[in-house]
Parts: structure tokens; sequence; C-alpha cells
């Protein structure tokens, strides 16, 4: 197995739950087998879709952008997030960015080398996703 250097964005595709994530690390770019790794962009006032991953931890560490998080089994908690702030969600649990009025980019690291198969659509009790609460 080789040592891939990645310097630009092809291969950059949508996410289901929102976004736009560069190709990165992956078992499609690189050959991983257990890790994923990418740059994801939601632009300002995106609606993004409650999702899991079954089976796999992700990571992820906030480079722009003051935004929101809902995570728990209902998307009943909320936490600000802001650049600098890393981010810990395990296997199965369900979470949603919501972005208000600035655009966001983050770097995730998650256990599933595939990123979008162990992806599911999560469906949980309606909350305004307007970016409430947010300290622009």
């Amino acid at each position: 197995m080789n040592v891939v250097i990645m310097k630009n964005e092809d291969g950059a595709y949508a996410g289901a739950q929102g976004g736009l994530f560069s190709a990165g690390v992956s078992r499609e770019s690189v050959g991983s087998e257990r890790l994923c790794l990418h740059r994801v962009f939601i632009a300002a006032h995106t609606e993004t879709h409650a999702h899991m991953h079954d089976g796999h931890e992700s990571a992820i560490y906030v480079l722009a952008g003051r935004h929101q998080i809902r995570y728990g089994d209902q998307l009943e908690h909320l936490a600000d997030l802001e650049p600098g702030d890393m981010v810990y969600i395990p296997p199965g649990m369900p979470h949603q960015p919501i972005v208000g009025s600035e655009d966001v980019t983050a770097i995730v690291a998650r256990t599933d080398p595939a990123e979008q198969e162990s992806l599911r659509l999560h469906t949980a009790p309606h909350y305004e996703t307007a970016g409430a609460g947010l300290a622009n």
C-alpha cells in the first residue's frame, strides 16, 4: 500500500444528509479499509437532514462558521458550535447540523471507509431549524 496525498476537490459530492463533501480519504479514493476523512461545506441557511451512521463513530472539527447541532434519539439536545470546536458522535446517534447565517466548513472523520454506506436518514419530531439561538 502506498501513501496517497490529496490536494484538490476532484470528486466532490453532495451528501444525502446535506452539504458538499470533498472526496477525501475513503475506500473509493485511496482504498482505505477502516477510515474516512473529508471536508464538508454547508452553505448558510441550508436545511440539512437528520441522520445517523449505523455502526460507525464520527468526529467533527469545525473550521469555520458558527452553527448548532441537534442530537439524541429524538434530536432533543441542541449545542452551539464555533470554529475550533470538536464533536464526537457515537455509532447510531441521530444528529443534524442547523446552519444559520454563516457558511460552515468542517473536517469529518468516520470509521466507515465508504462514508455514505452506513448513513441512514432519521425521522424525528419537527423542530424549528432557522438557526434559533445562534449568536452571529
